[in-house]
């Protein structure tokens, strides 16, 4: 074995090239290999090269030999995975790995039927320490879990061949891979031979830049090549720079032509966009136009095979990105597998592509001893930052290399600059971490408030000490790489971040945190965390943090996401009827889409049809009249009218219709649901609940200011004081565990006035609640008021009332917003109108159940089933419909162990509190905060 312990890159391989394709035979190798597992080094036979692989079991290639799906496949033991954020899994002693250091044996035989004159062997990617034989010839070792590997195989290859590959799980570059994920370890990629002709290209470097109608081309290769792109009529020789006319390439117009680069003995393929990247006067541009990143960061993970993710499953993403009007993705953090790099040239998007560097746990220790400052890494970073750099320099959809995430500043990072910005000087540089910005081409932060953010839009961010510096830093766009922490219920300020982008041309945008979540799949199909798998160390649910689920379902925040990214705002108006319609396309027109409008009723659809509007130009805006019959159906009571922008014709992502942006108008105040109601009701004369409304009964009544934390609930904002988590200050007050006492009950002629105090168990802090019922022919009128009994900042969740009917009222109907979620600082993703759904349908299935499922902004709510029903309305309340209580929410931690209870759990909030991003990020901000103050509100109950 050879040393673990040497932080320099592996030994024995060829120069990374370019990625391409090429009419050279390549034969891809990935299926089922023979597998053996040992969980240490020192157990590990040395029996490599040319063991006996009888006794072997077998491993799914690519995958991560870790995944509890791949059980059922190969039961032989492979080890657990390990989730940590920050911290290493092992003591911090670098460049040393720890003795308890799984190892995976791999061995294929496999054929070639035409034995190539020149071959390599290939490795997409090794997550860990491998050593590569081939027929017993050792060909060298890999390091750099995320970059490919390339290997001479000339003269070694036979008709009949043995490939071993040993691989251990940590070595001295985990150190580098500290990267908010599981430790997953395996061969996560694919492995080829590619036969290498004599005379063939070596590799292909396309520099394809626009500027006003033109592109020049200019094709770097090791040797003469022809160089044709039939579409153009062009017809050259690799070196000579060429100017034509083009159609240049952008994340919403990814215009690619086909470049053919030829020798007379191999013919390779690239698609090439011609772009150009500048930052000028402190705005980022594409081919001189400012553009704004609405982006994500994305993580590459399956919740059966671990790190490896199909091809199908990674276009999938791409186009349920596109049709939620992403336009940018930040490869978090490391180089992506290539194919999708081949597609976001071919669908659009902007990718900052990040290095395979993040030396997080360091930060633990103020960086002490931090590999980035460190010279016995220096080779092994620009070592990574060479094959990243070598592999994907042909992609347009490329805009900024980054240098990594999180691993702080150092030498090293200014070596990987310079190189990078030697080899390809047409990228800025980017790196969070260099907060000085004193290597880097852009100004990146993490999860900067939304106050800051404004700051530094307008130039008036605190300064820095060296005036050199800060004079560099403030002539910089500012890209926020992570904010808005997509962790279970939220995340809130999605809008209000939107609107400081648009405003001020410095912010260049930004990447929400995450993509999808990190869910791994058990045995049972449940979805598991950190330390679900035994880790002694583990950051809990932290990897449970994304827009879509781990099997890439969306969340609501997804929906949210779409609607804040609406490539055009349209914003209607009744007199006169008109639409404003506002262009945030930076480089097309709207040209491409077909605006409509709708108007519906009680009873569905009522009309619809064309709106017409002239093309708009890129950040453009227009004003158009409503047609008559829009007018005349939008103008009839209890009527909505919503105006949409959609696809006007088929894309590979999307087909014709799909809508990507909307807005509404209703003149609705109070809809009409049941023809048929009953005023009766019954309180409890000892406590003063209400036990039943007609002949409905129910339980549990009370007051509510507390909900099941949130993971944002749970967090701490980072820049806001007090610094303490919200869910810590309403448990601290007894939110969760509030007594009532009756204080009196009145009955005058048809009017009930019940007065109540409750609070938490030893808290002094109560809160006065006066119920007032009035019965009449119609209905029956809660006039409910609140009164806070003690004074100072007492922090609530929501101010509702709940209440438990039984589980025949399983079908909900309401008018409001929907139909998804809604919290008052998220929800931007719904309709208003009339909806309906099953108990069932309102959750959210977070994998660690939290408060969700709410719908907000309701005038009508009906539950109904068995031939009995029970309306609520009231003055834009939210409703939140479950088949468990607020405590068992709270008490679990896992999605599957939520049990219906065999009733169904209403609460209906006047407030509630904002859910914001605090899991990770700034909290709810002000105008979204609940604080204990004295409130009234009122409901209307009917039954039938």
């Amino acid at each position: 074995m050879i040393d673990l312990a040497d932080a320099r890159p592996g030994r024995g391989s060829l120069p990374t090239v370019a990625s391409f394709v090429t009419d050279a035979s390549v034969v891809d190798l990935s299926g089922e290999w023979k597998f053996r597992w040992s969980p240490t080094v020192a157990a590990a036979p040395e029996d490599l090269p040319g063991a006996d692989t009888s006794q072997w079991g077998r491993m799914t290639v690519p995958a991560s030999w870790v995944m509890p799906s791949l059980d059922t496949i190969h039961p032989a033991p492979h080890g657990l995975p390990a989730y940590t954020n920050v911290q290493y899994p092992f003591a911090v002693d670098p460049p040393f790995p720890p003795d308890a250091n799984p190892v995976g044996d791999y061995a294929l035989e496999f054929s070639v039927a035409a034995l190539p004159d020149g071959a390599v062997l290939r490795f997409e990617g090794i997550e860990g320490a491998a050593t590569v034989w081939l027929n017993g010839t050792e060909l060298g070792t890999t390091r750099g879990s995320r970059l490919p590997t390339t290997f001479s195989a000339t003269g070694l290859v036979v008709g009949r061949n043995v490939l071993e590959v040993r691989v251990a799980q940590f070595s001295a570059a985990s150190y580098l891979e500290d990267q908010d994920e599981w430790w997953a370890p395996g061969i996560i990629r694919e492995v080829t031979l590619r036969a290498r002709p004599a005379g063939g290209v070596t590799d292909v470097f396309v520099h394809a830049s626009y500027s006003e109608g033109l592109g020049t081309l200019l094709v770097d290769t090791a040797e003469p090549a022809a160089v044709e792109i039939a579409e153009l009529g062009l017809s050259t020789t690799s070196g000579q720079s060429i100017e034509m006319p083009v159609e240049p390439w952008s994340a919403e117009s990814p215009r690619l032509y086909e470049l053919v680069v030829s020798t007379a003995s191999e013919r390779l393929v690239v698609q090439v966009g011609f772009r150009t990247v500048s930052v000028e006067g402190g705005v980022l541009s594409v081919n001189g136009r400012p553009i704004v990143l609405r982006g994500v960061n994305r993580h590459e993970h399956d919740p059966d095979f671990g790190r490896a993710v199909t091809n199908s499953v990674m276009l999938d993403e791409l186009a349920l990105m596109k049709r939620n009007n992403i336009n940018a993705i930040r490869t978090s953090h490391y180089p992506p597998h290539p194919a999708l790099l081949d597609a976001a040239d071919r669908l659009g998007f902007y990718v900052i592509d990040e290095c395979d560097i993040e030396t997080h746990g360091f930060g633990m220790f103020e960086w002490r001893r931090n590999p980035s400052d460190e010279p016995i890494w220096t080779e092994a970073y620009l070592d990574r930052a060479e094959r990243m750099v070598e592999r994907d320099k042909n992609h347009p959809s490329i805009i900024m290399w980054s240098l990594g995430n999180e691993a702080g500043t150092g030498k090293n990072f200014v070596a990987m600059a310079n190189w990078i910005r030697e080899r390809d000087p047409s990228r800025p540089i980017h790196y969070e971490g260099d907060y000085d910005c004193e290597y880097v081409d852009v100004w990146s932060r993490m999860y900067a408030s939304h106050a800051e953010v404004a700051a530094i839009g307008v130039r008036e961010e605190p300064a820095l000490d060296d005036k050199s510096l800060d004079a560099r830093r403030r002539a910089m766009p500012f890209v926020l790489c992570e904010y808005a922490h997509a962790m279970g219920n939220g995340p809130g300020g999605l809008t209000e971040y939107q609107d400081l982008f648009e405003q001020h041309p410095r912010l260049a945008g930004g990447f929400i945190w995450e993509w999808l979540e990190h869910g791994i799949r058990r045995a049972d199909g449940s979805m598991a965390y950190g330390g679900d798998f035994g880790e002694v160390v583990h950051d809990g649910n932290f990897v449970i943090d994304g827009l879509v689920s781990a099997d890439r379902e969306p969340r609501p925040q997804l929906a949210d996401l779409a609607a804040v990214f609406a490539p055009v705002v349209m914003t209607v108006a009744a007199e006169p009827w008109q639409v404003t319609l506002e262009s945030r396309y930076d480089v097309i027109d709207t040209s491409h889409l077909q605006f409509a409008w709708v108007v519906d009723g009680s009873a569905g659809e009522v009309s619809r049809g064309l709106l017409e509007v002239e093309a708009i130009a890129a950040r453009g805006n227009a004003t158009v009249s409503l047609g008559a019959q829009a007018v005349a159906e939008a103008s009839q009571p209890e009527r909505v009218l919503t105006i949409t922008a959609a696809l006007a014709a088929d894309t590979e992502w999307a087909k014709a219709g799909h809508i990507l942006a909307q807005s509404q108008f209703s003149s609705v105040r109070e809809p009409s649901y049941l023809t048929k109601s009953n005023a009766s009701f019954r309180l409890d004369q000892t406590t003063g609940a209400l036990v039943a409304l007609g002949e409905i009964e129910v339980a549990n009544w009370r007051l509510e200011l507390w909900r099941a934390p949130t993971d944002n609930d749970l967090g701490i904002a980072w820049s806001e004081k007090p610094h303490v988590p919200l869910a810590t200050r309403w448990a601290e007050l007894g939110l969760d565990h509030l007594v009532s006492r009756l204080v009196s009950i009145d009955s005058v002629a048809d009017v009930t006035t019940v007065v109540t105090r409750v609070g938490g168990p030893g808290r002094e802090e109560l809160v006065e609640l006066e119920c007032v019922w009035t019965a009449s022919d119609a209905s029956l009128t809660l006039e409910a008021s609140i009164t806070p009994l003690s004074v100072g900042d007492q922090p609530w969740a929501r101010v509702g009332l709940s209440f438990t009917v039984a589980p025949q009222f399983k079908d909900v109907d309401w008018f409001g917003l929907g139909p998804g979620q809604g919290y008052p600082d998220t929800g931007q993703g719904n309709r208003f109108g009339w909806h309906t759904a099953t108990v069932d349908e309102l959750q959210v299935p977070h994998v660690r159940p939290q408060e969700s499922g709410a719908r907000r902004d309701i005038l009508a709510l009906t539950l109904g089933g068995g031939g009995s029903a029970l309306e609520v309305r009231g003055d834009a309340f939210a409703a939140t419909v479950r088949p468990w209580s607020t405590e068992a929410v709270a008490a679990v931690t896992h999605l599957e162990e939520l049990v219906p209870d065999g009733r169904i759990h209403v609460v209906l909030d006047h407030k509630q509190s904002g859910v914001g991003t605090a899991a990770c990020g700034p909290g709810v901000l002000p105008e979204y905060q609940l604080h204990a103050e004295p409130m009234k509100f009122a409901f209307r109950f009917l039954t039938n």
